[in-house]
Parts: C-alpha cells; structure tokens; sequence
C-alpha cells in the first residue's frame, strides 16, 4: 500500500477524490513483526532484536517509527530504513509509513536504548546531509535540471503570487518550466494560472501536468473541489508531495518552481529530504514583523544545507492607480537591509499594486497578460537574477543536500 493514495485512486476512478479512510486498525504487535522481517547490515539480527527500534507511533493508520543508531551507520543504514518503510506499507490497514533514522549521541548508554511503548516520536535538529540512496530527484525528476523553492516564513506576504510570476518570468525567458504546487492546504496555483479540469494518465500510472502561459503545473487543487478543505496529517501531506513529484509526467525541465506553504514545517522538511533543491527564494513584506519570520525560513533552509538564492521584497511600495503617488504603506527597503545583514543576496521589490491582484484572480498573472508593465518588469528581472543563481550552481555541480536527523 503507497504511503498516500488519493492520486492512485483518481487515476482508477478520474471522479471526485475521497478522504483516505482514517480508521485503520493497525496495531503496534503488526508493526514490530513486520520489522522483524528487517535484518541489520551487520549482523546483528533484525531490527527489532537488535534492539534499535526506539519508538512506534501509530495514529489512524500512520504509522512513525524512529530507529536510533550511531551516526556512523547512517549511510550502512538507509536501506534498512527503506525496507523497513516497504514492510510497514504491506501490512494491512497501515496508510503510511514514515521511519526516520536518529543519530544517537556521544556518552548515551547504548543498554538504554530499548524498545519503548508508542509515544511522541524523538524530534531534535536535522545536521549534515540526507544518507545516499533516498529517494531523489534522479529518481524522482529524471529530466528536472534544477528545482526552487519559494518560501516564506509567515503567510499573507504574497508568496504565491511571486512564485507564479517567477515561473512566468523564467518561461518567457525562454526556459522550460514547471510549477508546483506544495501547498497542499492552501492551493492557488490552479485560479492564478487559470486552469480548470482535472489531469489526464495515459498509462493508468502517472499523471500529465496540466499547462497554461507555457509552464507545466501540478496542484492538489486540481483533484479536489476548491471550497473542499484538506484535513490531513503530516504524514499525509509529505505522502501527497513526494507523489506529485514522482508520479507527474514533467518532462524535460529547466527548472521546476515549487510554491512552499508558508513556514517551516513537514512540507519544507519533504522536499529538502527528497529532492536535491538547488536554491531558496524567500518572500517577505518590508515591516518587521514579517522579517522575522522570513529569518526563521532562511535558518531553517541554511539547517538542512539548502543555499538561499535571494529574498524578495513584495508589496514594497504602493503606486496610485489615479494619481501615481507612491507610498511605503508597509515601510520600505526591510528586506534589502535584512539580506545584507544576513549575508544572502537581494533580488528585487515588487510594488504593491492592484493589476497585480487583478491579473493574478483573473488566472492571467502580470507577466503574461501586461508583459511591458513596470510590474511585470520587475518580476522579469528578478527573474533573470534567479536565473543567473541556478546557472551558478549547475555549473558548480555542487552534491545535492543530504539531511540525518537526530
């Protein structure tokens, strides 16, 4: 059984998408045997005797287990770990499964390391770099040359509308592009680039993105109803994620535009741990308020080793529509500041005007629909300037970020 099956199930019916069942009577005896079938790759019996499972958390059918090792057996141990997730999705029942590696630090008292009963699943920091043999984006984007996230640690600051322009900035530069949705909460990709309907397969297996203004798309909101609320867990959400990555048909990309949901949680953790981002724009408004959550988004990416290509300073000035006045109705120039401060570079502002809200509800965003307009200027030149940082890293051929938690 697939960690998430909702794409799986609209490529059997194609009607509306149903809620995963949430009652999933899996028990934690079911899960154990299953790792019992898991043998370590040092001789030290199975997972379960070697006495490494350290927490089983199993929560409507997810299921979370957390395997403590030495970091040294971080790489040894990422088969392990795979398997174990494939052995935990055969049992019946389970809708998810999610098993992270936890580095045991120096000094801990290895006889302690026992079994225990279900409980919270260890959190701490994520250091280094995801062990080799996660899934990634060879694997999963074959034909994707580079991959950005645009970010943001707060919501409401514009994110959404910036990565649509970005990508159509990229696009009419001539780039192959796709755009993708992660906002599984909150999906605005399908209104703003005005595309209605629902995917196609053509083998049953993966589904074509659906296009318009040149960029292949791919959203959750378009298997679901737009007035229908996502309800789901996290684990859920980074099941969704990883099969909107693996299971579209994108094709031959130059670079794949990824609208983040707003903070810093499972769905950021997802796609640094599965796929190779090349880079990290981050949105924020001038005020202070806002970044200080856009500080929060670079640390975080800076964490999982994810280089931060630029912050952009959205609604940055206000233009009268009537009289051309402009005002700096959420102060000015923050953002600039901030970058220099933190050491990253800054791409651009972006005025606060109101064809920009228009063209972007309308699903004809600025830069196609008024391509010449000082609005879709700016967004082209940041554009180009996130651009010039993704050709910087190919050309670096820097490894892609790998992430061991612990």
């Amino acid at each position: 059984m697939r960690a998430w099956r909702t794409l799986k199930q609209y490529l059997r019916t194609k009607g509306p998408v149903q809620m995963p069942d949430a009652r999933g009577g899996v028990s934690e005896s079911e899960v154990r045997d299953a790792l019992r079938a898991i043998p370590t790759p040092h001789g030290g019996g199975d997972l379960v005797a070697a006495g490494v499972v350290s927490g089983i958390v199993i929560r409507n059918g997810n299921v979370h287990v957390s395997l403590e090792i030495e970091p040294a057996q971080a790489e040894a141990m990422e088969p392990v770990r795979e398997a174990a997730e494939k052995a935990i999705r055969a049992v019946d029942g389970v809708l998810s499964a999610t098993v992270v590696l936890t580095a045991e630090r120096a000094g801990t008292d290895r006889a302690a390391a026992k079994p225990t009963s279900p409980g919270p699943a260890p959190r701490g920091g994520m250091r280094g770099r995801a062990p080799a043999g996660s899934p990634r984006a060879g694997e999963l984007l074959p034909g994707v040359r580079a991959i950005v996230a645009v970010a943001s640690g707060k919501g409401g600051v514009g994110k959404s509308t910036v990565a649509v322009n970005l990508a159509l900035g990229l696009a009419a530069a001539g780039h192959r592009v796709g755009l993708l949705d992660a906002d599984i909460y909150g999906p605005s990709l399908p209104r703003m680039m005005g595309i209605r309907g629902r995917p196609d397969s053509t083998d049953g297996k993966t589904l074509e993105p659906m296009e318009n203004h040149g960029v292949r798309c791919m959203s959750i909101g378009f298997l679901v109803e737009e007035e229908t609320p996502m309800i789901w867990r996290g684990p859920m959400v980074m099941g969704a994620l990883q099969q909107m990555l693996g299971d579209v048909n994108w094709g031959e990309l130059d670079v794949l535009v990824v609208d983040m949901p707003p903070g810093t949680g499972d769905a950021q953790l997802t796609m640094a741990q599965r796929v190779p981002l090349t880079g990290a724009v981050i949105v924020s408004t001038p005020q202070d308020i806002a970044l200080l959550d856009a500080r929060k988004g670079i640390n975080m990416f800076r964490k999982v080793d994810v280089p931060v290509l630029g912050i952009v300073e959205n609604m940055s000035t206000y233009v009268c529509p009537s009289c051309g006045h402009e005002s700096h109705i959420f102060g000015h120039g923050g953002a600039r500041a901030e970058a220099e401060r933190l050491g990253v570079p800054f791409l651009g502002e972006i005025p606060l005007h109101i064809d920009v809200r228009l063209t972007g509800d309308a699903g004809e965003p600025i830069v196609a629909s008024s391509p010449e307009s000082p609005q879709a200027q700016a967004f082209r030149t940041i554009a180009d300037r996130v651009w010039d940082a993704i050709s910087a890293r190919l050309e670096t051929g820097r490894a892609p970020p790998r992430i061991v938690v612990e």
